[in-house]
């Protein structure tokens, strides 16, 4: 009997817990808000807050050093026309990081699509026909590049490090096979005119930067794709079990690297009006770099394309600030260096006090 008793004085108490708790939760929103808000500043919003105000800081350096020949209209699109090639590359790049994986070769898969695009056979079948067959001839090697790079990782459990790097290796080596170690000379016209002209007072290459990076959001951050790809670089074994298919994804995402570095070849391409195997040097580097700053973490699980393009920038800024003052190449190394270092302690930081 006393037992029985006892049972509704426990349900009673735990009927007032259960209020006081449920009290507690009305006060929360107002916690939960003002949480809420200082997480936005510590998420993604506050990150981008934090490049633009570098960027601003960056311009504000360049005038104070160059005065008009940093601020003139023809200087900032100097600086954009040289930002949209390795934009484009870091785009995906982006991709491949977000879902935990990483790609050494990309400078070379860009030397090989612009030298395949060059070939004589190639500008003879533009010249006869259109010059959508150079730019089909250097989407086609880049994306094939990537589906090698994709297989290899997936399917032939090499690590990314390594199987990138030996593509790299290979591609730039078959570059020179094929251009003999020779720079190739665009011959037509219709091509050159077409890329290096301007639309409404701005080049076509930063168009094309701007559309790629518009669709790369697009495709991160409001597609099934994108979700995938968060889904694998985050736990790629809980990937699989929610039923991702994450080889083939992987393939995908390397695939899509490719392809970016075939777009950025036919930039180059135009920007330079030559195909050569030395084109594409260091690029890894710097879209790694420029991912990196952006915010995506080299682990995987978290990335923004909004970042890399504010990073890009912040890259190639410093480089024609650099420029401009006549500083030498290896100060631009160091400094990009310290950068580098700089982005990866606050992402730890970040990565601790989230944990």
């Amino acid at each position: 009997m006393s037992e029985e008793v006892a049972r509704p004085e426990a349900t009673t108490e735990e009927t007032v817990t259960t209020a006081s708790t449920q009290a507690t939760v009305i006060q929360a929103p107002g916690t939960t808000g003002s949480r809420s808000a200082g997480s936005l500043f510590r998420g993604g919003f506050g990150r981008n807050l934090g490049l633009v105000i570098a960027l601003v800081l960056l311009c504000i350096v360049g005038v104070a050093t160059a005065g008009d020949r940093f601020a003139s209209g023809a200087n900032v699109l100097t600086i954009l026309r040289l930002a949209a090639v390795i934009g484009v590359v870091s785009i995906g790049m982006t991709f491949v990081i977000t879902g935990g994986g990483i790609d050494l070769s990309v400078g070379a898969m860009v030397a090989l699509a612009s030298v395949w695009a060059t070939t004589l056979a190639t500008q003879q079948l533009a010249a006869d026909y259109h010059w959508m067959f150079m730019v089909s001839t250097a989407l086609l090697v880049g994306a094939a590049c990537g589906l090698v790079n994709g297989l290899l990782v997936a399917y032939g459990k090499i690590v990314p490090f390594i199987a990138t790097l030996a593509m790299l290796a290979g591609a730039r080596g078959l570059a020179e096979i094929i251009s003999d170690r020779k720079t190739q000379i665009i011959t037509v016209n219709s091509f050159v005119d077409f890329f290096g002209g301007s639309l409404l007072g701005v080049p076509v290459l930063v168009w094309m930067f701007v559309l790629v990076a518009a669709a790369g959001w697009v495709l991160l951050n409001r597609t099934t794709f994108g979700r995938r790809t968060f889904a694998v670089g985050g736990n790629a074994e809980a990937a699989r079990l929610a039923g991702i298919k994450v080889q083939r994804h992987t393939v995908a995402l390397y695939i899509l690297a490719g392809l970016c570095c075939g777009i950025a070849a036919v930039m180059l391409m135009a920007r330079t009006t030559t195909g050569s195997s030395t084109h594409g040097q260091l690029y890894e580097l710097d879209a790694i770099a420029a991912v990196v700053i952006g915010g995506t973490l080299l682990s995987g699980g978290r990335g923004t394309i909004v970042g890399t393009v504010i990073g890009v920038l912040i890259f190639t800024t410093l480089n024609n600030v650099f420029t401009l003052n006549n500083l030498s190449i290896s100060a631009q190394s160091v400094a990009k260096g310290l950068i580098i270092v700089i982005a990866v302690l606050l992402q730890q930081r970040l990565a601790s006090r989230a944990t």
